[in-house]
């Protein structure tokens, strides 16, 4: 028997770890007990392992040094940054100021509200990586508003919980920082791998709402008119229609091609040919844009008509923005030859912003009237957390700052906001660095876990045997990818994320190194997997949050005054469904078309063969008979 454990030790580790996770001992204490416990088990059967237990007593000595390896990681100083930034701006009354703006904007539209909750979910994790602070701010604001006008209770669970998950995939997430850290790999690297999966699968999450309007329309209704409160002064309506109508026919055309540009550009990265058809689209659809604002007036129809639209005046606004944007892109380009276009569309989409901003101010400022209430509220309320991205992620993906400086950035952003909104309170630090400081040791103590677990796995070959195991797979790398997705996605019923990152990556990376699968690829791969660990019943971590901000029993409707029903667990559990099957979708669309992720090497330098090969023929060796000079002392 003794000799039968010591030729297994691996594999008998790794259930007894799996058996005390599924008991409910705390993963920290359960990782280092078990690491603890087979250390010493291992050393007193090594005589009978055959050589495959590498343990002796002064290995020991390793384990200081591995946490202290912990302590000193300057990647994982990121987590406290970005969790404190994200906590400021949830506390700071951001996320309910862009969800009352964009709610209204969207409301006209059927489903506008989630709309609405998602581009405000994709925004909240562009600036706060938190699903926690992004969960529980949408379930606070939104879910009684979508409740009071009679939108269908799974819809609306579903998507606030599965708009909260985006900061799981949208950069800065905190997954992701884990991930590189546990993969080797950059942090930059994975924040421009996640970007595009990340958009794709908001935009997925908005074509499940549309395609809910289409089939069941009264599950998402448009807001009424008595619940448009952002007032409009009719004395601006002339000269703010006029602008309009005139900004629609200056711009309209160009910024169709725009947007036409940019998604030919999008299925570009996915590998989709598009050179014949993209330009045709691109001409086809300036010609009907053209012919359908041209054929209004044409057809005796008053541009006011157009014009005299808060939500069209907003638009144009953006539709100017991206015009100013795109001459500033030129303009940096022509400006600095060597700037990468990236580099250059981040810093004229930050120019153009900041010109939006001061055009609303003085708007407000001199009451010019050419901007709407509407469109000067949107503008105020959206630029701030666009600048903040900014700050964080433009500089890191520019390469002014690694993400820790980045992370540190973007705290102070989150500080001077709050302050700029005058909610910046003692109260408010002290419980922003509790809580801060809670999940930051929480991350810490898995880490050392893991470290104490890893040492006496790695002593007795489990990272060999797993290995070999992965490796040995049929399929190759699709039966690897199969495998491991669905594995990740079961122990996601039970694990939530950072257990999956410090327990499960560092035994799957090695092997998908050596079976040649891009490590980037790889984690952007499993970390919309782990995604789903939030949003599974019975233990999403998002389905929690939601459920600890959804009323529980009936209650009376602060607006109308009238009793609404609860939400109950299970109209959560049942919203939540439909999106896991997107997640699992988008995991099967990043496996098919791993250049959505690629696009993170478009940076990398790149060798001029001929240039190289120029300088080598250029050289030119002394002759083999010359001495060599003295050498004086």
């Amino acid at each position: 028997m003794a000799a039968f454990i010591a030729e297994n030790m691996a594999p008998i580790m790794f259930l007894s770890l799996i058996f005390f996770l599924l008991l409910g001992y705390p993963v920290a204490f359960s990782l280092a007990a078990v690491g603890l416990a087979y250390f010493v088990i291992g050393v007193e059967l090594a005589p009978l392992s055959k050589g495959s237990i590498a343990l002796d007593w002064p290995l020991l000595a390793a384990l200081p040094e591995r946490v202290w390896g912990v302590m000193s990681n300057d990647t994982l100083l990121a987590i406290p940054f970005f969790t404190f930034m994200g906590l400021i701006l949830e506390r700071s009354g951001m996320a309910e100021d862009l969800l009352d703006t964009i709610g209204q904007l969207f409301g006209p539209v059927r489903g506008g509200l989630a709309y609405a909750v998602i581009f405000v979910g994709a925004l909240l994790a562009a600036t706060t990586g938190v699903v926690a602070a992004s969960v529980i701010s949408m379930g606070l604001i939104s879910l009684p508003i979508m409740l009071r006008y009679g939108y269908d209770r799974r819809l609306a669970a579903g998507t606030i919980a599965a708009s909260g998950t985006l900061a799981q995939i949208i950069p800065p997430s905190l997954v992701l920082i884990v991930m590189a850290d546990q993969l080797g790999r950059s942090v930059g690297d994975m924040y421009k791998g996640a970007f595009i999966p990340g958009i794709l699968l908001s935009c997925m999450y908005a074509g499940y709402v549309f395609l809910m309007t289409v089939i069941k329309p009264d599950s998402a209704p448009a807001l009424p008119l008595e619940a448009r409160t952002i007032p409009e002064d009719p004395a601006k309506a002339p000269a703010m229609g006029r602008f309009t109508s005139i900004a629609l026919l200056v711009v309209g055309v160009p910024v169709f091609y725009l947007a036409i540009s940019l998604v030919i550009a999008i299925l570009h990265s996915f590998g989709i040919g598009t050179d014949g058809v993209g330009s045709t689209a691109i001409w086809v659809g300036g010609a009907v844009l053209s012919a359908l604002v041209f054929g209004r007036n044409l057809l005796g129809q008053a541009y006011l008509k157009i014009g005299d639209s808060p939500r069209i005046n907003t638009f144009v606004f953006f539709g100017i923005a991206a015009l100013i944007g795109y001459g500033f892109q030129i303009l940096y380009r022509s400006r600095f030859p060597a700037m990468p276009s990236d580099n250059a569309m981040i810093w004229a989409a930050f120019s153009a912003t900041i010109i939006l901003y001061l055009v609303a101010l003085l708007n407000r400022a001199a009451n010019i009237g050419i901007m709407a209430n509407m469109t000067q509220q949107v503008i105020l309320a959206l630029v701030p957390p666009l600048a903040l991205i900014f700050l964080v992620l433009g500089t890191i993906f520019v390469g002014i700052a690694t993400p820790t400086e980045g992370g540190a950035m973007g705290a102070a952003g989150a500080l001077l906001l709050a302050l700029a909104r005058r909610r910046l309170t003692f109260d408010l630090m002290k419980q922003a660095m509790d809580s801060t400081a809670k999940l930051s040791a929480f991350v810490v103590f898995i880490l050392i876990g893991a470290r104490v677990f890893s040492l006496t796995f790695y002593g007795v070959n489990g990272h060999t045997w797993v290995e070999h195991l992965l490796t040995s797979l049929p399929g190759g790398q699709v039966g690897f990818l199969i495998f491991v997705n669905l594995l990740v996605f079961l122990l996601a019923f039970f694990l939530d994320f950072f257990e999956l990152a410090f327990i499960i990556i560092p035994l799957l990376g090695p092997a998908a190194d050596k079976l040649g699968i891009d490590l980037i690829w790889f984690g952007v791969i499993l970390a919309v997997n782990m995604q789903t660990s939030f949003m599974h019943p019975p233990f999403g971590f998002a389905l929690f949050y939601l459920r600890s901000v959804a009323p529980s029993e009936p209650y009376k409707d602060r607006v109308t005054g009238q009793m609404m029903e609860p939400v109950t667990t299970g109209q959560i559990y049942m919203g939540a469904i439909p999106y896991v099957v997107i997640q699992v979708i988008m995991v099967g669309l990043v496996i098919l078309i791993p250049s959505m992720v690629m696009v993170y090497k478009t940076g990398e330098v790149k060798l001029n063969q001929e240039q190289v090969d120029q300088q080598f023929n250029n050289l030119t060796l002394p002759p083999a008979n010359d001495e060599p000079p003295p050498i004086k002392f």
